[in-house]
């Protein structure tokens, strides 16, 4: 078995569209010592004891043999196990997901464990830990602190209230304003990923120099349960846009915000969302708008390359990889085929997301969408990024090159979350403290100031 095994968790994590998922109260209950005794069970490497607390279909894909190579791969990555830190339970439909945090030797993970009604596990993954007592944010030195105030507010319509964060620079203003879209999965305010917090670095970076930032939690973290409930019918537009949208006039609210200057940023997914955002501004508030790391590519064959790619970092494919690529492939195609329709299983498309996502997306091409908006726009991208490329940073610029009120800018040494790294991006290193680069906050601080 490859080490690979965390890394193909990880890149779940950043690149599939997650299920939503409903947070509930921290309480230690029977759920939570169930999934604490399983994790204890994988520690103490009795396999075939774990696996008689499967489900019938976990029983027949994952077997007490490949469970134990799933175990020693993972601790050839990060290490022997040492402890469990902490616990915490999500509810997605009939399932209740416990993140149990683990300390390894050189990182902390979360062991997400799905239980059936039956305390059964129906899922095990290891992705990313987002306890919050797991890392201690220390900010990056081009933030000042006493430059601005942060203030709560509240995002999105009556029936989609989002908690959110305005990083208000000090002072009279008025201040240029910036609202944060986030990439896929149920994102926090800060787009939390391991230690890392792309979004706060953004908010609290541009806000120390004289620019406003929006930031706020993502309706599929926030209102799981409530979008499960209509998941059939789910879009990117109840996934993103309608929020994003709804941020606007929350900031021309405030008498400090010029509101002849608020822009919109998106990142990943929130980058291919622009020309759709800028479709729904129909009142053209929006000045101007920043594609952070935008995909311009179909968002299955992303998918699909990115395994591909996560596959092929230790020049081997296994077994297990080479059937998992197949399923993917399988489900790619119908994806693209004529036979999808809003009847098509969720299980028989990818990460198990709905026939409706799919076809709001079929044929619709952000970069040539992009050729539409009138108003300035800012592309950057990461060199080593693998989960948006170069290939998609060039499709933009062919789409929109000839645009006086279009600029690009590459950053060699910078990955998806715009953090420097060097050689080849590993979806490892998001485990790894860091922050995003300071040329990246000048470069849209100095766009945003003569747009």
């Amino acid at each position: 078995m490859a080490k690979r095994v965390i890394i193909i968790l990880f890149a779940f994590l950043m690149s599939g569209v997650a299920h939503v998922q409903e947070p509930v109260p921290r309480k230690t209950d029977d759920i939570e010592r169930a999934a604490r005794a399983f994790v204890e069970i994988l520690a103490k490497e009795h396999f075939e004891e774990a696996t008689k607390v499967f489900d019938s279909t976990m029983k027949k894909a994952l077997p007490a043999e490949k469970l134990r190579q799933i175990w020693n791969a993972l601790q050839e990555q990060v290490g022997a196990f040492e402890r469990q830190l902490d616990v915490r339970k999500q509810k997605v439909r009939q399932y209740d997901v416990v993140f149990v945090t683990c300390k390894f030797a050189s990182a902390s993970l979360d062991v997400k464990v799905v239980l059936d009604s039956q305390k059964r596990v129906s899922g095990l993954f290891f992705v990313p830990s987002q306890s919050p007592s797991t890392y201690k944010y220390t900010p990056p030195a081009y933030v000042l602190k006493n430059a601005f105030i942060e203030k709560e507010v509240v995002v999105g319509t009556t029936e989609w209230p989002l908690p959110g964060t305005l990083s208000l620079p000090k002072g009279e203003g008025p201040f240029p304003a910036l609202i944060l879209v986030h990439g896929s999965g149920p994102q926090d305010r800060d787009e939390t990923i391991g230690p890392n917090k792309l979004f706060r670095d953004l908010a609290w970076g541009l806000a120390s120099q004289g620019i406003a930032v929006l930031r706020y939690e993502k309706r599929t973290k926030q209102h799981a349960g409530k979008l499960g409930s209509m998941s059939k019918h789910v879009t990117v537009f109840e996934e993103s846009i309608e929020d994003a949208i709804a941020a606007v006039p929350v900031l021309r609210k405030y008498t400090g915000i010029d509101k002849s200057k608020i822009f919109v940023l998106g990142h990943s997914l929130g980058g291919m969302l622009i020309p759709r955002i800028a479709q729904h501004d129909k009142e053209k508030q929006i000045a101007g708008f920043v594609v952070l790391a935008g995909t311009t590519r179909p968002l299955e064959d992303i998918i699909l390359e990115q395994y591909k790619y996560i596959f092929s970092l230790d020049h081997m494919l296994q077994e297990n990889e080479k059937e998992m690529l197949e399923k993917l492939k399988k489900q790619v195609t119908l994806v693209k085929s004529k036979k999808l329709s809003m009847d098509t299983p969720d299980s028989d498309l990818p990460f198990g997301v709905p026939a409706s996502y799919w076809l709001d997306l079929r044929d619709y091409d952000p970069a040539a969408s992009a050729r539409r908006i009138i108003r300035p726009i800012l592309i950057l991208q990461g060199q080593r990024d693998y989960q948006v490329t170069m290939a998609d940073f060039k499709r933009w610029k062919e789409n929109l090159a000839s645009r006086k009120n279009v600029e690009f800018k590459v950053f060699p040494l910078l990955n998806h979350l715009f953090i420097k790294g060097k050689g080849k991006s590993k979806p490892a290193e998001y485990q790894t403290a860091g922050h995003a680069a300071q040329e990246v906050i000048e470069c849209i601080s100095e766009w945003i100031r003569k747009n």
